[in-house]
C-alpha cells in the first residue's frame, strides 16, 4: 500500500506542476477557460471551440482532483469504531509514558539540573552587566 501510495503522490506533484504551467501559458484573450464565465466575448458557455490547451487545462484540473480525494482517502487514519477503546488506547500509551521516564526531561529542565546550561546563562547576563 505504501508503494501505491508513493506512485499517486509522485503523480500528483506532476500534475500540480503541469497544471500551473498550462494556466500560466495560455493567453489573458478569449482563449482558456476564464472565457467561459464571461472573459471574451463569446456566446453562453462558448461559441467558440476550445483549444488544446483549454482541453488539456481541465483534464489536469479533473486529475488534480482525483489524485487529491484518493490520497486524502488513502493516508486518513483509520477511525476507531468505539469512543472506549480509544481512551484506553490513550492512556495506556501515557501509562508507558511515565513507566520509562519520558517525560522527565522537562522536570530536570524546570528545576535547574542541567548546571552547564544555567551556568553559561549566568556568565552571559553577567557579563551585560557589567558593561
Amino acid at each position: 500500500m505504501g508503494v501505491v501510495r508513493t506512485i499517486l503522490l509522485v503523480a500528483f506533484v506532476i500534475v500540480c506542476v503541469l497544471l500551473v504551467l498550462l494556466v500560466l501559458i495560455q493567453n489573458d484573450d478569449s482563449n482558456g477557460m476564464g472565457s467561459v464565465f464571461g472573459g471574451g466575448n463569446s456566446a453562453a458557455f462558448g461559441s467558440h471551440s476550445a483549444s488544446v490547451l483549454t482541453k488539456t487545462t481541465g483534464v489536469l484540473a479533473a486529475l488534480f482532483f482525483v489524485l487529491a480525494f484518493t490520497l486524502a482517502l488513502l493516508t486518513k487514519a483509520p477511525a476507531q469504531s468505539d469512543l472506549s477503546a480509544a481512551a484506553e488506547a490513550v492512556q495506556s500509551s501515557q501509562e508507558t509514558e511515565s513507566a520509562s521516564g519520558a517525560g522527565d526531561w522537562l522536570d530536570q529542565e524546570l528545576n535547574g539540573s542541567n548546571n552547564e546550561d544555567t551556568d553559561f546563562v549566568q556568565s552571559l547576563s553577567a557579563g551585560g552587566q557589567e558593561q
